[in-house]
């Protein structure tokens, strides 16, 4: 969700920056152009089958023995079970809507909110302190009754004779608890238990919980396009799953009337692509207190500034405590929020509006967020397939519309945003964390990461494993103490090529020079899937990268890589220059601003770019700010300068630097 803290050392009254005109280096806008016209389904076999592994065949047992009993066909069975949960028990651990095991049977005990990180009484919504400091004045809701999609469990431990426990923690049983659901509706439907797979489409549908018919259709569609397309993967815990491809599969969709759902046309206001279900739930643009108001700013995107970001949060509440928070005057907003059970989607933002974040104005106003239910410190709060595959669909549509590029340096986790000056580093969010599956993201989005050069390249983009990837984390339940074991897309940095070695530092996060430490919150010695960085040296299984101004390495082995090669363009320190700053936003030169707009300082991070180092370069863009300080959007102006900066993969999170201080070349010299 949104931005950071604010320190109170901070000048209150210097403004902060805003965004700019981006002028070059799209470079891969036209080999992602076109994977945008692929069809979703079409991308996820290949990936399925390069993650496909030796293991158990338990599961696979399970799902046949299930299915044979209550009379569903296998293939339905395993592809509801692949979009709730692509067939991963989670080791027992609930969904954020408590959904429990491979059929994602839902307990409403579990369904709970945690208070929203947003919340926080230090924190900012803008990341803009030309204005005074938000704090929202509402108390975060909590839900006081739970929908049937939130309680189906309990009826699938009268429909199966299985104990809650037993459906919550084995596996097995959980799989005949969900097998017992999908027959108890196409019987509700009046319809016979077939053999033949096309004729489930409405027991499918109804499986989702789904409150209406357009929502409930999209789960069934890709249930059926999983059938059709087939999927094979080893799960978290061992478990080999696979679904054959079976391209004949034409099911009745007609069925869906019978559920007696309402079909709720689009509301006008809506701007997603018609593959998924969307609704209008807007956030209020209201004044309020002394001249303030919220919880975003009018603007007129793209025509007054590029959108040049997707950034991707997780909500660390419940999707009906963030559609309360969302639409309160004094809280925060976003651009969309994701549900995780069905994929369904809420916009809440007319796209050429400015949303309140990402805690860094300038991304802020050169960005769209969008929110997905989950917890990024409960690994197994899951992000289900179907959120997964309805975020990706509007990912591919809105980088189409904008012409961003499908990479890692413009697709952003919150947790890669910069702080923007010295003070906002620690504060800055580390959403949607380590867990968040970006190799499987990108392979929805048509952008997977593969190598692209050999070991000369120059350039390695991280790509871990991401189920049999399981470093150790610490503190999602309690500070210090190891997190549960899980998969995860995020590599540890380390001061030399051993594991018993230091963790890099970053100064920004501990000025007193303390090393990084392995909480899941802690940011300052990872690298993530996708990102790429400049290879500073490699011995036997460890590889370095420049990172934070630093020689970082990373465990790398040839039979078990954790980044594939590449190549591109890189920057480095024009010659003579000992070391250039480093920035978290790209402001115009003092001379751009005209009369009326205070000049905003060009505050250097505590980073150094020392000479000899390389770093993966992103987008050009010209410094710029957007001045939004009035109700009246009248009031607003977009600041350009002549100053030119380069965006840059300098640790987790990007930086800016000026492109008079550096020299682009070739990472492969």
């Amino acid at each position: 969700m949104r931005g950071s803290a604010q320190d109170s050392a901070h000048d209150p009254n210097r403004p902060e920056p805003g965004p700019t005109r981006r002028t070059a280096l799209r470079t891969a806008g036209a080999a992602a152009s076109a994977a945008f016209l692929l069809p979703l389904a079409a991308q996820a076999p290949a990936a399925l089958a390069d993650e496909s592994r030796s293991g158990s065949d338990a599961l696979q047992g399970a799902f046949a023995a299930a299915a044979k009993e209550y009379g569903v066909p296998l293939s339905v069975l395993l592809g509801v079970s692949y979009l709730q949960s692509r067939w991963d028990g989670h080791g027992g651990a609930p969904s954020v809507t408590g959904g429990y095991g491979p059929m994602h049977l839902t307990d409403a005990t579990t369904a709970l909110a945690r208070t929203p990180h947003h919340s926080h009484g230090s924190e900012d919504a803008r990341g803009d302190l030309a204005r005074a400091r938000l704090v929202p004045d509402t108390e975060v809701p909590q839900p006081r009754q739970l929908p049937a999609r939130l309680r189906t469990l309990e009826r699938a431990a009268e429909l199966s004779g299985l104990s809650a426990e037993a459906l919550r923690a084995d596996e097995a049983a959980n799989v005949r608890g969900g097998a017992a659901l999908l027959a108890a509706e196409q019987k509700k439907l009046g319809l016979p238990l077939s053999e033949d797979p096309a004729d489930w489409y409405g027991a499918v549908a109804a499986y989702s919980g789904s409150d209406n018919a357009t929502a409930a259709a999209v789960f069934a569609d890709d249930v059926f396009d999983v059938i059709r397309g087939g999927a094979a993967r080893t799960t978290g815990s061992g478990e080999a799953v696979s679904l054959p491809a079976a391209p004949g599969v034409s099911p009745d969709t007609r069925q869906l009337r019978t559920l007696g759902l309402p079909s709720v046309a689009r509301d006008p206001n809506v701007d997603a692509p018609k593959g998924v279900s969307c609704e209008w739930i807007p956030a209020p643009y209201e004044q309020f207190g002394d001249n303030d108001y919220g919880n975003h700013d009018l603007g007129n995107r793209p025509e007054s500034q590029t959108i040049d970001y997707i950034v991707i949060h997780d909500t660390e509440g419940t999707w009906d405590v963030c559609l309360k928070l969302i639409q309160d005057p004094t809280y925060v907003s976003w651009q969309y929020t994701l549900r995780s059970a069905d994929g369904h989607i809420a916009q809440h933002l007319a796209l050429k509006d400015v949303g309140w974040h990402a805690g860094n104005w300038y991304v802020n106003a050169k960005s769209i967020g969008l929110e997905h239910e989950g917890f990024l410190t409960a690994p197994d709060a899951w992000y289900t397939e179907a959120m997964y595959r309805a975020s990706a669909r509007l990912v591919r549509y809105l980088a189409r519309k904008y012409d961003i590029p499908l990479d890692r340096q413009h697709i952003l986790g919150h947790d890669n945003v910069p702080g923007t000056t010295t003070p906002n580093i620690k504060g800055m969010h580390t959403d949607p964390g380590p867990y968040w599956d970006w190799a499987h993201y990108f392979t929805l989005l048509g952008a997977p990461f593969r190598t692209t050069a050999g070991p000369s390249g120059g350039l390695v983009t991280i790509r871990p494993d991401y189920d049999t990837h399981q470093p150790v984390y610490t503190g999602c339940d309690t500070a210090g103490q190891p997190c549960a074991p899980h998969g995860s897309g995020a590599v540890r940095l380390h001061t030399a090529p051993s594991a018993d070695a230091p963790l890099i530092k970053d100064i920004g996060l501990r000025p007193d020079g303390s090393d990084s430490t392995t909480g899941v919150n802690d940011t300052g010695a990872r690298a993530s899937t996708g990102q790429r960085f400049a290879v500073a040296e490699r011995q036997g299984d460890w590889t370095a990268i420049w990172y934070l101004g630093q020689k970082a390495w990373f465990e790398n082995p040839k039979g078990r890589p954790t980044a594939v090669n590449g190549g591109g363009l890189v920057i480095t320190p024009k010659d003579g220059a000992a070391d250039v700053p480093v920035y978290g936003r790209a402001y115009p030169e003092k001379e751009a601003y005209p009369e009326g707009v205070p000049v905003q300082a060009v505050s250097p991070l505590p980073y150094k770019l020392l000479a000899g180092q390389r770093y993966a370069l992103g987008l050009k863009t010209q410094g710029e700010y957007l001045w939004a300080t009035t109700f009246d959007p009248a009031g607003h102006k977009v600041v350009r300068g002549q100053d030119v900066y380069y965006q840059i993969q300098f640790g987790h999170r990007v930086a800016f630097v000026r492109a008079a201080d550096v020299r682009i070349e070739r990472s492969d010299r």
